[in-house]
């Protein structure tokens, strides 16, 4: 549910600047952080958090940006205890005379970088919302530049990345569930309570302290892939605060890790799909002209690799058959990467694995001195707090079949994927409530027909349990709808952010 890896895969491939825009023309100059309203009344505050809300930030200049830290309590339940210190990032709005307040964004993941991602949203959103808005990205805790989750060195994250992801028996299977429960061993022995304290239930409390630290009586959000449920769960929480919240690529959250895991089954099935029926009508696809041929000999392409990985360029470091599943799913993302996935499928059928090593990297947040960021790890740590799976080995075997049958080709990967939950040694401190943030303004929800990562029934359905739920859909591939080139979906955001009125429920795009 990655949001965040466009912009890098579109950096690292394509050799675009998330910079060089005519954003860069927009004025960076320091602001007072005036806030566009006053905060709540002290009386609408838990006392013991009263501090927190109250706090003092300071912006300073950081390259075009200004750049702040702010603290939050570990446990909630303990607000005197230890701290955790969030990063934040922001860009001033473009017009001090149009500003509405602070608008805070976050690409998903979990474990996407919110500061990074300032730069990239910044370069694609709308000239009225930069000029209505200070954008502001912020790094979940355990995430990034904040106070961040510390478990694996680079060995040992490849060993567990490459972890067979398609067990052949009991000896295989035995070993996928170890490797989960050795990395959350590792999260709670470097990471001690912090392993413990980084779900979605409390990020959006976080979020609540960030809203009042620059000034704002309601939080305006924009959160991609899994940054929609942290805003599905601020407005839960907060329904009274909640501003205006733009949900896009949204998840179903009633759906549980092996339901989670079965729609994303079928969502890469169908983006697989759509790249498959457009590289067979050319000549050159190294896959053939029939698409059910071309989806055999994908499946029997990474089959071959869980026993004979691929040489690459890089030094002890072969294509397996999970780094040829990331390598191949990063480019279903998003339509214009389908040539790349083309290219690096045409290098590897002529026994060479480094571009598809490249894009696994890509998705993984590797580079050539190792992991850039613990987004691997945050995964886990935070899904298995927000939903701890019940998934047995035994299950998982049964499973198969059918999640084979939703997707050929990465059906497998996906049946045991929820293992991973099962093993994870650390449990929520609290459950994930329940979701329909009554209360709330409108909430738009945003979902596209072909999305892989979070299919489109998900938004669908988020957007019926929101009680004040306005769904609009984007009728296209790759994962979610803003700034994707749709001129319908795109201004429905835009004016919805920047007046505050809804597009009509149920636009289609």
């Amino acid at each position: 549910m990655r949001r965040s890896i466009i912009a890098v895969v579109v950096v690292a491939l394509l050799g675009l600047s998330a910079c060089g825009s005519a954003a860069d023309s927009r004025d960076s100059g320091l602001t007072n952080g005036t806030p566009t309203s006053e905060p709540p009344p002290a009386d609408d505050l838990d006392p013991a958090l009263q501090a927190f809300y109250e706090q003092d930030v300071s912006w300073d200049k950081c390259g075009r940006y200004e750049c702040a830290s702010a603290e939050v309590p570990l446990d909630y339940a303990a607000p005197d205890g230890e701290r955790v210190t969030l990063q934040l990032r922001r860009l001033p709005a473009g017009d001090p005379g149009a500003r509405v307040g602070s608008l805070f964004i976050n690409p998903g993941g979990p474990g996407g970088s919110g500061v990074d991602y300032v730069a990239s949203f910044t370069a694609s959103a709308g000239d009225d919302v930069l000029d209505a808005y200070d954008v502001v990205g912020f790094d979940p805790r355990g995430v990034g530049a904040s106070t961040p989750l510390e478990c694996a060195d680079t060995a040992q994250l490849d060993a567990y990345v490459n972890t067979d992801p398609t067990p052949d028996d009991a000896s295989e299977e035995q070993a996928y569930y170890d490797a989960a429960k050795t990395l959350g061993e590792r999260c709670q022995s470097q990471s001690g309570d912090l392993a413990s304290h980084v779900s979605t239930v409390e990020v959006a409390k976080d979020l609540d302290i960030l809203r009042a630290v620059v000034g704002d009586s309601s939080l305006h959000y924009l959160g991609a892939s899994y940054g929609t449920m942290i805003g599905a769960t601020y407005a839960e929480l907060f329904p009274k605060r909640a501003g205006r919240l733009v949900l896009d690529g949204a998840i179903d959250p009633t759906i549980d890790a092996e339901g989670l895991n079965r729609g994303q089954a079928e969502g890469f099935q169908t983006a697989l799909v759509a790249y498959l029926e457009s590289c067979t009508k050319d000549a050159d696809c190294p896959l053939g002209n029939d698409v059910d041929a071309a989806q055999q000999k994908l499946s029997d392409f990474l089959g071959d690799l869980d026993q004979n990985p691929l040489a690459t360029s890089t030094s002890g470091r072969p294509l397996t058959e999970a780094l040829g599943f990331y390598g191949i799913a990063v480019t279903l993302y998003v339509e214009e990467y389908w040539e790349l996935l083309t290219r690096a499928l045409r290098q590897a059928f002529d026994g060479n694995g480094t571009q598809l090593l490249f894009l696994a990297d890509q998705y993984l947040s590797r580079d050539e001195n190792g992991y850039t960021d613990n987004s691997v790890v945050a995964l886990n740590a935070v899904n298995c707090l927000d939903d701890p799976s019940t998934v047995t080995l035994d299950q998982a075997r049964d499973s198969q079949a059918e999640f084979t049958e939703a997707s050929p080709v990465f059906g497998r990967s996906f049946a045991w994927s929820p293992v991973t939950c099962t093993a994870w040694p650390i449990k929520p401190a609290e459950p994930a409530p329940e979701i329909d943030a009554a209360g709330a303004p409108p909430i738009v929800v945003v979902g596209t027909t072909r999305d892989p990562a979070t299919p489109y029934r998900w938004a669908q359905a988020m957007a019926a349990q929101l009680d004040s739920g306005v769904l609009v859909s984007r009728d296209g591939d790759g994962h979610t709808g803003y700034s994707m080139g749709n001129e319908c979906v795109d201004d429905a955001v835009d004016d919805f952010l920047v007046t505050g009125t809804p597009p009509k429920d149920g636009l289609e795009c």
